[in-house]
Formats: structure tokens, sequence, C-alpha cells
């Protein structure tokens, strides 16, 4: 009998000290999510006089995002994102998840598209977002099918939240890719 209050007791204890313990679990510290941002690095070396405008891309993904960190590729530093500008129309060819190929093409400037959407878009492909071709100023993933008026050059909440979805959980960048790696999909602005 005195066993049986004993280990009652002793329950109920247990029963009142666990929602304790679980409220005293650590959770992740600010320094262990800063840990899980992925950094990639952009290299501008060949974009030409669109330099400002890749490093406003740069910005807008980095004010809009927790989960990835563009940084602008400096000595000794690997090239996940290479930025080159020709005469055609602006493209990218994404390779692996973060990594790919991107152009500045002076055919849409010349039609008159806004260069910080155009810059803020390919690398929103390299993020691995499609073209949606909605035409709404508010999706920057709707490209060109927005009129060339369109001065939006800030991804939207879904398409925030799906980049950061993508790169949850990815460390730093461990796949970085050969600097002559050609990917065979392209999308074009």
């Amino acid at each position: 009998m005195l066993v049986r209050k004993v280990a009652r007791a002793a329950v109920l204890a247990l029963g009142l000290l666990l929602p304790l313990v679980a409220v005293t679990v650590p959770s992740a510290s600010a320094a262990d999510a800063k840990a899980l941002v992925r950094t990639l690095y952009y290299d501008t070396a060949q974009a030409q006089e669109f330099v400002a405008d890749w490093d406003k891309a740069a910005e807008n993904w980095n004010n809009s995002v927790a989960n990835v960190k563009l940084v602008k590729k400096g000595p000794g530093t690997p090239t996940n994102i290479r930025i080159l500008a020709d005469n055609g129309w602006p493209r990218a060819y994404p390779g692996t998840l973060g990594n790919g190929t991107v152009y500045m093409g002076r055919q849409a400037v010349q039609q008159g598209h806004y260069r910080p959407r155009i810059a803020t878009h390919e690398i929103g492909h390299i993020l691995g977002l499609p073209d949606r071709r909605t035409g709404l100023c508010t999706d920057l993933m709707s490209g060109s099918s927005a009129p060339a008026s369109c001065k939006n050059d800030l991804p939207n909440t879904a398409e925030r939240a799906e980049v950061d979805r993508k790169f949850r959980g990815q460390l730093a960048s461990t796949d970085v890719r050969a600097a002559n790696y050609a990917s065979t999909e392209c999308y074009v602005y």
C-alpha cells in the first residue's frame, strides 16, 4: 500500500514537471539560424554598364528573403552566379539551386524595360523561380509579360516565400559549379 502511494505521488510529480521541462527546451539560437543562411557569390566582372543594376538586384533579394544572401564575389571566393551583358534578350541559365549564368540583354533595355527589375527577375531564376507570365507588375516573375513601364523590382510575398522554402536548411554553398558549366535550360525575360 505504501509503495502504491509513493508510486502515485511520483507519477503525479512527474506529470507536473514535464510541462516545465518542455518549456525549457532550448530553441535554435540566432547564431544557429544565421549558420543556415546560404551565401551565394555573384560575379559582375563581365556585367559591363549594368553592374549597379545587378548590385541593386542582390540588395532586393537580400532585403526580401532570410535563407539566402547574395554577396559580390571578391578575390578568392567562389562564383555561384556569373553575370554577363550582350545585345540579345535578358536570360538565365540555372544550374543547381543557387548556381548559374544570367545575361542583361540590351534589347529589353532598349525597349524600355526597367533594368533593376530585369536583374532581380533573372536572379530569381537562379534562386529556383520559374517564369509565371501573369502580366502583372506586382509579380516579379511575370517578366516581360508585364508592361515595359513596370518599375516593380521586388519579389511579391509568394515569390519570397518560395525562395525561402527552397533554401531552408541549406548550408554554405557546397555545390559550386565549374567555371565552364553549360546548362541546357534557359529562361528568357
